[in-house]
């Protein structure tokens, strides 16, 4: 099976873009264009032709350059329904548990409205990645501001469940802050005692923190978490939903 080449670039104050080469076939998918300039930049960078675009969700630093990529390049936009807001531009419209073939692998749709009610993120099982805009963040998750925060909830659980050594690609360097924030809900878990301590080292050196795993989210980000009898008896929820206690504690995270 031929890897996947990934290249990740900021634009903006903490955004990510990715572009996704497939070296056997030159097919190059590009996660979202938030900023058109940044993504010539990496484009030109790289070399690699872009043949894709796939979009997670409307909200402008992840498509306000989609108009002028597309006009440039003449690429493929797939995209979510229109749930919440229109995106212009998009050729192919798809939603949970859809599918599609890119470079020869197949790519499967998971919506995780919540963050915004049109959000999708994109699995590419045989490569052991998902790119997960702004549901899932490396020690966070995103705000919930047009769904609820059961529907969070939901769609942050279809992600859990991937396989541990699924590479997370979220869409922002939000991790310091996350990590702050963490250690405020389980300050008695070695992992993320451990994990907080390689993000700072990263981030020292000006690296990112991006991508993360599966696995490593579960055992150190409080929002997949909420199912911990600590961080239960902590919040004073031993006897909650796993929806309410992630809802206390993105509550809480909103008032950080």
């Amino acid at each position: 099976m031929t890897r996947f080449q990934i290249h990740l670039f900021p634009y903006g104050s903490d955004n990510y873009g990715m572009l996704i080469h497939a070296p056997d076939t030159g097919e190059t998918a590009m996660i979202d264009a938030g900023d058109a300039e940044a993504a010539r930049a990496a484009l030109a960078s790289t070399g690699w032709p872009l043949t894709h675009i796939l979009i997670t969700h409307h909200h402008g630093d992840h498509t306000a350059g989609l108009a002028d990529i597309k006009a440039e390049t003449g690429c493929t936009v797939i995209g979510p329904r229109e749930m919440s807001k229109t995106i212009a531009g998009i050729d192919v419209r798809v939603w949970d548990g859809d599918t599609f073939d890119f470079a020869g692998q197949g790519v499967r749709v998971i919506a995780t409205p919540g963050h915004t009610t049109d959000m999708v993120n994109y699995y590419f099982p045989a490569q052991n990645a998902v790119f997960t805009g702004d549901t899932l963040f490396t020690l966070g998750c995103g705000r919930v501001f047009e769904g609820t925060p059961d529907m969070m909830w939901h769609s942050l659980s279809k992600l859990a469940i991937l396989p541990p050594d699924t590479a997370v690609y979220g869409s922002h360097e939000y991790t310091l802050v996350n990590a702050a924030f963490a250690e405020t809900i389980e300050p008695d878990n070695p992992d993320l005692v451990a994990r907080i301590a390689e993000v700072k080292a990263l981030r020292a050196k000006g690296l990112p923190t991006v991508p993360s795993t599966i696995g490593h989210e579960r055992a150190t980000n409080p929002f997949l978490r909420a199912s911990s009898p600590l961080i239960r008896a902590r919040l004073g929820l031993t006897d909650a939903t796993d929806a309410e206690v992630f809802a206390e504690i993105r509550a809480r995270k909103d008032r950080f």
